[in-house]
């Protein structure tokens, strides 16, 4: 398929069918390792779509969230080792850091012919980091949905789904690529388009600390600082920062493209955002590119191994997160979210 001039190796689902897929793991066991932002979509997404699924979890508020979810302890639910030992799948969907900290746990259960599969490069790619360094007789492969497990059950129940990347980094039984494809239609994939293990996490990483979530905050809070310092009220300033945006001009967007929500606002609004675009891209476009560089020599990865393998890190974390969430800004956003129609 070509975008933008460029051929890329895309499969869709009529392409590779949910039937098909069925047919591939017919005789697998699927574990999926990790109950926390990716697992619980994939697992479920698995379970609904009929495929021999499992739950491997510490014992903690996860365990109970996916007993609350239906899975059955000793059933479909199980310690991480004891998960690993009866999969042929193994769904490392540890958080990076746990993954480290797993590895020995999960590569004790690595027997020849196995796979396992990630959603997300970090392990492999900065393997001389984290220590994950499989056994040459398993699979080693991929598939990173483009949004969080959250999403991804939310579109899997609307009948849609959210596109995801797919890799093979080591194919040991010959059956790597169709394993795959199909783990990637059987988590609810969208589509699926190629890359490898070094591309998807210097692109998530970028990506995660860019516009998908840094910059972007760092964007809406300049622009609502700057409209309260100039006195304009915090409904107003959050109105015109952030709830125009996600609430009437982001479906335009997602619609149809950038080019439709130009042609849907006024030539007032054109005109201004045709003259600043420029300004903003060359303020930020050092910024990207020192980003990516950071990613790509491993200063990124070695500071979130050392930052999440801290001494309450939870905390200062959580510390951080409350501060976000009581800021001036998001305690105008939640005031406004409870205004809309819906929620009344």
């Amino acid at each position: 398929m070509i975008f933008g001039g460029v051929e890329e190796n895309v499969v869709t689902r009529d392409e590779f069918t949910l039937e098909k897929a069925r047919e591939v793991l017919k005789n697998e066991t699927i574990a999926v390792i990790g109950y926390g932002i990716q697992g619980p979509g994939q697992s479920l997404n698995l379970k609904d779509n009929g495929f021999n699924v499992i739950v491997g979890q510490r014992k903690s508020t996860t365990w109970d969230k996916a007993v609350a979810d239906g899975w059955v302890p000793g059933e479909t639910l199980f310690e991480i080792e004891e998960a690993c030992k009866r999969a042929t799948v193994i769904e490392f969907l540890l958080s990076d850091a746990a993954q480290i900290e797993m590895w020995p746990t999960v590569k004790a259960q690595l027997t020849a012919g196995k796979a396992l599969y990630f959603s997300h490069g970090f392990g492999i790619t900065y393997k001389e980091r984290t220590g994950i360094v499989p056994p040459s007789d398993v699979d080693v492969i991929m598939v990173a949905p483009k949004g969080s497990g959250t999403s991804l059950r939310r579109l899997f129940l609307e009948g849609r789904g959210i596109n995801s990347s797919f890799a093979v980094y080591q194919d040991a039984t010959g059956r790597a690529l169709e394993r795959t494809l199909a783990l990637g239609i059987a988590i609810g994939s969208g589509y699926l388009f190629e890359t490898d293990f070094k591309r998807e996490v210097y692109s998530d990483l970028t990506g995660e600390r860019g516009t998908l979530m840094g910059a972007i905050q760092g964007i809406l809070l300049a622009q609502f600082e700057t409209l309260r310092e100039h006195g304009h009220t915090p409904s107003e300033a959050f109105n015109e920062t952030v709830e125009e945006l996600t609430q009437s001009l982001m479906p335009l967007f997602a619609e149809k493209g950038m080019d439709w929500m130009y042609a849907n606002c006024s030539t007032t609004a054109q005109r201004g955002a045709l003259d600043w675009m420029g300004p903003f891209h060359d303020a930020t476009k050092p910024v990207f590119e020192k980003l990516y560089q950071e990613v790509a020599c491993g200063n990124e990865a070695q500071r979130s191994i050392d930052s999440n393998s801290k001494p309450g890190y939870r905390e200062g974390l959580n510390a951080e997160l409350k501060a976000m969430r009581e800021s001036e800004l998001w305690q105008t956003g939640a005031a406004v979210r409870r205004l809309r129609p819906e929620n009344k």
